[in-house]
């Protein structure tokens, strides 16, 4: 890629923290703010973007990316029948709560894991 700045990845060491931070809490927030799984998950993608350009190597494996993503796929879809077919009577503000989270947190690491893959994809094999 050509030369990397010193003081851009120093810089971006120190921020990796508060930008995972941000996605999360916009993840865990999602069902009482605007926001959700999709837009923490995309925040979250972005620090694997910003690792890519930050860093000299390369060291990400796209087919363990790619399994966790059909796993979480595979759980999202399991959560919900779960949750439709077992749960017969009215669930409690307390139960919704808890599966909102859950499904914020599953369907943010579906996106940051996708578009993680999108990116490296894009960028290792399409770019020659």
């Amino acid at each position: 890629m050509g030369k990397h700045s010193e003081l851009f990845a120093q810089t971006m060491g120190l921020v990796y923290p508060i930008i995972i931070l941000y996605g999360l809490y916009i993840i865990y927030n999602g069902h009482l703010t605007p926001g959700g799984g999709f837009q923490g998950g995309a925040i979250l993608a972005g620090v694997f973007t910003i690792q890519y350009l930050t860093t000299d190597t390369k060291n990400v494996s796209l087919d363990i990316l790619n399994r966790i993503e059909k796993s979480i796929y595979l759980l999202l879809l399991m959560t919900g029948i779960l949750i439709v077919f077992y749960m017969n009577q009215e669930l409690t503000l307390i139960q919704k709560s808890y599966y909102l989270l859950l499904m914020n947190t599953l369907i943010g690491v579906k996106v940051s894991c996708g578009l993680t893959v999108i990116f490296y994809r894009f960028v290792l094999f399409e770019s020659r």
